[in-house]
Formats: C-alpha cells, sequence, structure tokens
C-alpha cells in the first residue's frame, strides 16, 4: 500500500543547500546569504554541531517560500522533534519507511538517497516526495538516467554527492533538475560573504543551464 505523498515543493532552482557542519552561531548570516543569493531550500544535518538550534534559528529568519529542514534524519524521534520546530524538509542517506511516513504525517517534504531501483520504489510507496540518488559522483548522470526511466513520470529525482555547478549541463541533458549541494557552496568556516559569492555564481549556473533548455524546447518538441 502506498503512504499519502507530500509533493516536492515548485522551487524557482531546484537546489537544496547542505550546511554540514554548520554552528549555531553562524546559522543566521549564512542561511541568510544563501537566501538572499536565490536559494530556498535548506538542510542542516543532523551529525553538524547542535543542529537543532541551527534548525531553530534558520526557521525563524526564512521567509515562507523557503524551504528549512534537515539531513542524515535516521529515526521517527527526529522527525516529531523537526517538526515541532517548524521543519518542512527531511532528506535521510538511507530509506526508512517509518521515517517516511512519519515525517509525511507532519506535512514535511522528504527526500530519501536510493542507489538502486529497488530502493526507489521502496521510497516512493512510503511517500517519498523525491529521490536522492546518493552519491551521484558515482552513480553519474548515465545511470540515474537509466533509472529514471523505469520510475512514475512524475518521480522529482534529485542527484547528491560530488555535485557542483560544473556538473549541471550534464545532468540537465540526462533530464536532471534538482540538486542537493555541499562543499560547493558551504564548508565549515567559510565566511557569509564567501557562500552568498558561491551561491550567486550556482544560481546564475543554474539559470544559464535549465533557462536555455526551457528556450529550446518548442523547436526540440517540433
Amino acid at each position: 500500500m502506498t503512504a499519502p505523498r507530500i509533493p516536492w515543493p515548485g522551487l524557482r532552482r531546484s537546489i537544496v543547500a547542505i550546511l554540514r557542519g554548520i554552528e549555531p552561531r553562524e546559522t543566521e548570516a549564512v542561511v541568510g546569504a544563501l537566501i538572499e543569493a536565490g536559494i530556498e531550500a535548506i538542510e542542516i544535518p543532523l551529525n553538524s554541531p547542535q543542529p537543532f538550534r541551527s534548525i531553530e534559528s534558520a526557521v525563524k529568519i526564512a521567509p515562507a517560500a523557503c524551504w528549512i529542514g534537515a539531513g542524515t534524519v535516521l529515526d521517527t524521534g527526529d522527525v516529531d522533534r523537526l517538526a515541532d520546530l517548524g521543519a518542512r524538509l527531511l532528506v535521510s542517506p538511507n530509506v526508512d519507511v517509518d521515517v517516511l511516513r512519519r515525517a509525511a504525517g507532519h506535512g514535511m517534504v522528504t527526500m530519501p538517497g536510493v542507489m538502486t531501483p529497488t530502493e526507489a520504489f521502496t521510497a516512493l510507496r512510503a511517500g517519498a516526495s523525491a529521490l536522492k540518488f546518493f552519491p551521484a559522483n558515482l552513480l553519474g548522470p548515465a545511470i540515474i538516467q537509466a533509472i529514471r526511466v523505469v520510475l512514475p513520470a512524475d518521480t522529482e529525482v534529485g542527484a547528491v554527492g560530488g555535485v557542483s555547478e560544473m556538473d549541471f549541463p550534464a545532468y540537465a541533458a540526462a533530464g536532471i533538475r534538482t540538486f542537493g549541494l555541499g562543499s560547493s557552496l558551504y564548508k565549515p568556516g567559510m565566511t557569509a560573504d564567501g557562500v552568498r559569492a558561491r551561491a550567486r555564481m550556482t544560481v546564475a549556473a543554474y539559470d544559464g543551464v535549465f533557462q536555455e533548455r526551457r528556450a529550446r524546447q518548442p523547436l526540440d518538441a517540433g
């Protein structure tokens, strides 16, 4: 039986910024810089220092159009705690049916990690909003595209792990528009100004690739 599914949000740019290792004292400035640059989805992995404090701070400053949440979510207790803080995005490295269903019950968007068709279909039956193909740098666009062919047509597929703005063209050619970006956007110790500069460059690269593809679609279809 398929669980209820919260749809993936209609982001202007389907990019999730991964702030692994961020500390609470940095959070407001770094998250603010990302939002200012045009990033609308941000995850703070739970193996970061005091992650719930950082997530709480991020939720407080984010506008309603932004999706703030956690990565590396492994148990239902953490799902409940995140929901209490107002987090709306849940990312995990694996497919845990209980975690996905609990998150959907809280109205949270979910993106579990998968590598195989079996994991992908298990996640979709559990109500996953999107699939995180991880680590994408080992799978590559061709393998992800091959698995995507057998999935439901409306499945949101994301490439996460070892991916940067330099990889957008190759993944776009494979029909993939969603990305989780970590060290290419943020590394512990980076200043908010440094993150802002990286985010602006990433947004410009995303817009360049995907606006160009949208502009070509009518000709391609003809």
